[in-house]
């Protein structure tokens, strides 16, 4: 973002509290200029870490992912583990039916 969107950008939150401000006059503290005042003061937390974002070197990092490792043994299963059970898709194995 150049300096002059930067600027710009400032501006019209500035504009925008103005307004917020005045429909709190208007309408109270209702939930709905609540809302209103939230969101341009997240408006301006954001525009800040964008100039942030300028003023610094720009590198990237990946973000750190911790990672489990699963040990999966190599040794056969027991077969009774898949006594009764059926082959989804491939019809089933059942004796006798």
């Amino acid at each position: 973002m150049t300096s002059t969107e930067i600027v710009e950008l400032r501006r019209v939150i500035g504009q925008l509290r103005h307004c917020v401000s005045a429909l709190r006059g208007r309408y109270g503290d209702v939930a709905a200029v609540q809302r209103l005042a939230n969101d341009v003061e997240r408006m301006d937390i954001d525009a800040t870490e964008l100039v942030d974002i300028d003023s610094t070197p720009r590198q990237r990092e990946a973000p750190r992912v911790e990672r489990e490792v699963v040990v999966v043994p190599d040794t056969p299963y027991d077969e009774s583990l898949w006594k009764d059970a059926d082959d989804e898709g491939l019809g089933g194995y059942r004796q006798g039916s």
